[in-house]
C-alpha cells in the first residue's frame, strides 16, 4: 500500500521525504527532489531554505511569502534530464493553492543547475501552453 503524507505527494512522512532536506542532513540528490523540497517549504514557510537552494546567479536577497496562500498539492508533470549524473535539470508541474479561500494554480517548466554535488533552482517560465 503507497503511503503519501508528506506536503510534495511523495511517498512516507515529511521527516523521511524533504524534511531531512529541510534540516540540512540530506542534498536532494535529483533536480525533482529538490522541486519537491522546495515545494513542500513553500507549504511549510519556510524561506530560508527557498533562498539557500536558489543559485546565486538569480536568487533574490530576500523572500517574503504571501500568508494568504495555501499550498494544496504538487503535480510533476514532466521532468527532463536533471538525474544522478546529470548537472542540468528542467521540471514541468502544477502546484495547487487557495488564495484568500478561492483555488488556483501555479504551472511552471522550472530550470535547474547542480553544483558541486548540489542541485539549485535557476529559474521558471511560465508554463504557456497549458494555462488557462
Amino acid at each position: 500500500m503507497l503511503r503519501i503524507s508528506g506536503p510534495c505527494l511523495s511517498e512516507g512522512t515529511y521527516a523521511v521525504c524533504c524534511g531531512r532536506f529541510h534540516s540540512g542532513a540530506a542534498l536532494p540528490p535529483t533536480a525533482e527532489w529538490l522541486m519537491r523540497s522546495r515545494y513542500s517549504a513553500f507549504c511549510r514557510d519556510d524561506a530560508q531554505y527557498l533562498l539557500q537552494t536558489w543559485h546565486p546567479l538569480t536568487r533574490p536577497e530576500s523572500l517574503e511569502l504571501d500568508p494568504a496562500i495555501t499550498w494544496r498539492r504538487l503535480d510533476i508533470v514532466r521532468t527532463e534530464r536533471g538525474g544522478l549524473l546529470d548537472s542540468e535539470g528542467v521540471v514541468q508541474f502544477t502546484a495547487h493553492y487557495r488564495e484568500n479561500g478561492i483555488a488556483g494554480q501555479q504551472k511552471e517548466v522550472s530550470r535547474f543547475l547542480k553544483v558541486d554535488r548540489q542541485w539549485y533552482y535557476l529559474d521558471a517560465v511560465p508554463d504557456r501552453l497549458n494555462s488557462r
